[in-house]
């Protein structure tokens, strides 16, 4: 059936067609057998060819070869509409240039990685400066001149323009401005330059108090982020010994910086150097040194006394080292237990659920079998006691803070400031209600764990371990809050999106380390000492 402008329609297809004179297929054949590559026409291209009505202007596009051909050298297309011919060896091409995306995404994830990290380290380590000290000091120091400024200058229930008072006041208000001029401060009252504002705002939401204003809550918690999270956290908890210490180690390093960060913007300037090295120096010592991991504290805590006595200009206030020492063993002693938690139990019996995972780790292990060999074996075998305990305890303690929330929002009725008047003003939205849910949910998930990890005794022990999981989540979770309402921040960090820093992540799990290295390493197994004995009992 012909159409107008000679075009015939396609029986096979049932589309449009062109069916161009001998003299335009024998120079395009010509031309194209000139070139290093034979070209078709694209898709897009060929439909723009069809509405056009003179084959001449379709040979002047074949003469001109402009980007509306694709290469069967590059990325090549499906078919040729020209000639209605299909190649098999373009799909082939587009399934490898799909394959070799993929690829490349796979490895560009460690490098987008170690940039994230990089990048929020700096951040961090910019914002703890020197320099960060010293305009956080002017800043206050500024805002101190101008309150007595304006303490001199005449409030309402200040009166100070009586005879006797008004020499000494014209006396303070020009030394005031003489030290205003001096500083080269010409803001007005209030105002901060743009680069403090946005430092500042990144953690901050006003002045203290303010963190549980409407304005600053936080946005809905992301459940697909939650999930990925949880299903990262459980790899690196099975990704060895080494792998778990350094990449803790990482963690704690930015974790501290964001607890440094927000401890100068309230005008105490700690130890920072001596105390990153000393958390560092914790994990490692509690990976190849166990025996001497308590002696760490004391040894840095000493080395930090010294700085402060040798290096410092002038004499420390106590809220310098006390926010030092905080740092070392809230943010470094504690957490350390965690690993040698995972180092408990190398070769221990097999879990309940160890005939369902082998087929997951057997195909670990072929994956694990290709890898360099430079790498530690211990990463080829990461299943010990430790891990598997560490994996039903964290997992414990993140349905416990989502139990809680559910429970508070659906039956919470009474405030825990009724109870806790501390803890109630810490967090206004906490409800005994959520505390109870949440240690029942952690109480359920521990009597499964417990019953897994053939616990003596599991149906009693696992709800007990839940229980106190609960609670001891619960105060790190209010001693985070705490810290962060004394500071007058929302966040101690920006790099989660919707979720804070590293620290309002790991919160609840701080306390909980000594009490699980002590469940881990002589609860269980006196427990399990006392089954088989009173077992072996006539």
């Amino acid at each position: 059936m012909s159409s107008p402008h000679g075009l015939r329609r396609n029986p096979i297809r049932g589309s449009v067609c062109i069916l161009p004179t001998r003299l335009v297929l024998t120079v395009a054949f010509l031309l194209t057998a000139k070139c290093s590559t034979v070209s078709c026409f694209s898709p897009s291209s060929s439909s723009n060819l069809f509405r056009r009505a003179r084959l001449d202007t379709i040979s002047h596009d074949v003469t001109q070869r402009k980007n509306k051909f694709i290469t069967l050298d590059g990325i090549q297309s499906r078919s040729c509409p020209l000639f209605g011919v299909s190649s098999k060896k373009n799909d082939a091409g587009n399934v490898n240039g799909r394959t070799e995306k993929k690829r490349m995404r796979k490895r560009s994830l460690p490098k987008r990685a170690v940039k994230i990290y990089t990048g929020y380290f700096s951040q961090l380590w910019t914002d703890t400066s020197t320099d960060a000290r010293k305009r956080v000091a002017k800043d206050k120091a500024t805002a101190t001149i101008r309150r007595v400024q304006h303490l001199v200058q005449g409030e309402e229930y200040v009166d100070l323009h009586d005879g006797e008072t008004e020499v000494a006041r014209k006396k303070l208000l020009d030394a005031c401005n003489e030290l205003l001029d001096a500083m080269h401060v010409e803001e007005q009252i209030g105002d901060k330059s743009p680069k403090d504002t946005q430092t500042n705002s990144e953690v901050a939401v006003g002045e203290k108090g303010s963190a549980s204003d409407p304005a600053g809550k936080k946005k809905g918690r992301s459940v697909l982020f939650g999930a990925v999270m949880g299903a990262l956290v459980a790899c690196w908890v099975f990704s060895g010994s080494y792998l778990f210490t350094g990449i803790f180690a990482l963690m704690t390093i930015l974790g501290q910086l964001e607890y440094y960060r927000m401890v100068m913007n309230t005008g105490i300037y700690p130890a920072r150097r001596i105390t990153v090295v000393g958390a560092v120096s914790m994990f490692l010592t509690a990976l190849f040194a166990p025996n001497l991991h308590q002696i760490c504290l004391p040894m840095f805590g000493l080395w930090a006394m010294i700085w402060f006595l040798s290096m410092r200009r002038q004499i420390s206030t106590i809220s310098e080292i006390a926010t030092t020492f905080t740092g070392m063993f809230y943010l470094g002693y504690i957490p350390s237990f965690w690993v040698r938690v995972r180092l408990i139990g190398q070769g221990s019996e097999p879990t309940r659920l160890a005939t369902l995972a082998a087929p997951i780790l057997e195909k670990l292990g072929r994956k694990a079998s290709s890898l360099p060999a430079f790498l530690p074996k211990v990463v080829h075998l990461p299943i010990t006691t430790g891990a598997v305990f560490i994996f039903w305890t964290w997992l414990c303690l993140a349905f416990s803070d989502v139990g809680g929330y559910f429970f508070g929002r659906a039956f919470g009725k009474t405030k825990l400031g009724e109870i806790a008047p501390a803890a109630g003003a810490t967090s206004p939205n906490k409800t005994v209600e959520g505390v109870i849910g949440g240690c029942t949910v952690s109480a359920m998930l521990g009597v499964f764990g417990a019953w897994v990890q053939k616990w003596p005794y599991w149906i009693f022990t696992g709800a007990l371990h839940g229980v106190i999981l609960g609670l001891l989540g619960l105060i790190g979770d209010l001693t985070a809050s705490m810290i962060k309402r004394d500071a007058g921040i929302k966040d101690f960090g920006n790099l989660i999106p919707e979720h804070g820093g590293i620290l309002d992540r790991v919160d609840s799990f701080v306390f909980t380390a000594p009490y699980s290295w002590i469940v881990c390493a002589y609860v269980i197994p006196a427990l399990k000492n006392f089954s088989r004995a009173s077992v072996a009992l006539p």
